[in-house]
């Protein structure tokens, strides 16, 4: 199995606080995650005034306030961001955020230096941000929250067409038949990995449908990956077994904390448990090939066994169910040769419990 890929998703469970933030990102560091990733966006471009919070941010967050207000109390200012980065450096971990926005994407790569984008499930029908995303020339996670088939399918023509397309304006005609093309899919399978996920927070077992990602896998050929949003660090595990090359989970220092997604997420001692789970997962997946192992190559001349007299043998005698066994160890003629001597006769003495010569 190659390397998981594993994000510690910070989100906005900073809070605002950039102190929090950087304690997120130590937090995830010292859990040994691969990169921690936030949120960049401005409030006013993401929701009217009037859009209503969803229900599990009206639960975790309270009723009081619209859903732009609750983002602009969440938003952090642009410096904020290379704070945050130059603790990822220090800290040796790949720094991460999810941008809203045309604007927001394009900050995060000039001056912050983001290794890859992450598009977030609620983004996948914004066209513009595909378009603009595909044209970084990074390589693209694609989170499938609330989508079908057809929406994924929708995302990875236009991603696909502004790899290839580069400076023509999207084609509806082109876009209908890209992936039918092999160096679409082609770009496709080296440029994006797309990640199961449900958007229910926290979501229950029943619903993570980790089968999806090998429906997804099939049907486009991309690597796959889990945004996981249950409670524990279960479900990644075996994400992580059943192939997933990407694992995002939310982190918090506090599940109690105000906000909407503190309370499904994991506390620090959590997360360092499922990295170390995951890490064990990929070793204990192996090579793809059964072989004997050097110590078991050892064992079985130890516990199988061979070919013995069962009691003794007279030169001449033949061989029967009487006076042919087998006992360990394993050194001696296999024991399956059992029926091929049946009927034989002994070309010399035996004693009892002597192995029997080829």
């Amino acid at each position: 199995m190659d390397h998981c890929f594993i994000i510690a998703e910070a989100g906005v469970n900073h809070n605002g606080d950039v102190d929090l933030a950087i304690q997120l990102v130590d937090i995830a560091a010292n859990a040994g995650a691969d990169a921690v990733k936030f949120q960049t966006y401005r409030a006013d471009e993401i929701a009217s005034p009037g859009a209503p919070k969803a229900a599990y941010q009206i639960e975790t967050a309270g009723p009081g306030e619209s859903q732009r207000e609750m983002l602009q109390r969440l938003e952090l200012p642009i410096d904020a961001y290379d704070i945050i980065a130059n603790r990822c450096r220090l800290r040796g971990i790949e720094f991460m955020s999810t941008g809203f926005d045309v604007a927001s994407v394009e900050m995060l790569i000039q001056k912050n230096g983001i290794q890859r984008i992450k598009i977030p499930s609620g983004e996948i029908t914004n066209g513009p941000l595909l378009l603009a995303s595909a044209r970084s020339g990074l390589p693209i996670i694609l989170s499938t929250g609330m989508s079908d088939l057809d929406d994924i399918e929708r995302a990875l023509s236009l991603i696909a067409y502004g790899i290839l397309e580069f400076h023509a304006e999207p084609d509806e005609t082109v876009l209908e038949n890209i992936l039918m093309r092999q160096d679409a899919r082609d770009a496709l399978r080296e440029n994006v990995t797309v990640l199961q996920c449900t958007s229910q927070y926290p979501t229950p077992v029943e619903k993570i449908n980790l089968r999806a990602m090998d429906v997804i896998a099939e049907r486009f050929n991309t690597p796959i990956g889990l945004s996981d949003h249950s409670v524990g660090i279960v479900v990644p595990i075996v994400a992580a077994a059943r192939g997933a090359s990407i694992i995002e989970k939310h982190i918090t220092i506090d599940r109690g904390l105000p906000g909407p997604d503190h309370a499904a997420s994991l506390l620090p001692d959590e997360l360092r448990e499922m990295v170390e789970a995951i890490r064990m997962a990929e070793l204990s997946l192996g090579i793809g090939e059964k072989i004997p192992t050097s110590s078991e190559e050892k064992m079985r001349r130890v516990v199988r066994r061979s070919l013995v007299a069962a009691r003794e043998i007279e030169a001449g005698e033949e061989f029967d169910a009487s006076n042919l066994t087998a006992r360990r160890p394993g050194d001696g003629l296999s024991p399956l040769l059992y029926w091929e001597y049946l009927g034989r006769k002994a070309s010399r003495n035996y004693a009892a419990e002597e192995q029997i010569d080829p």
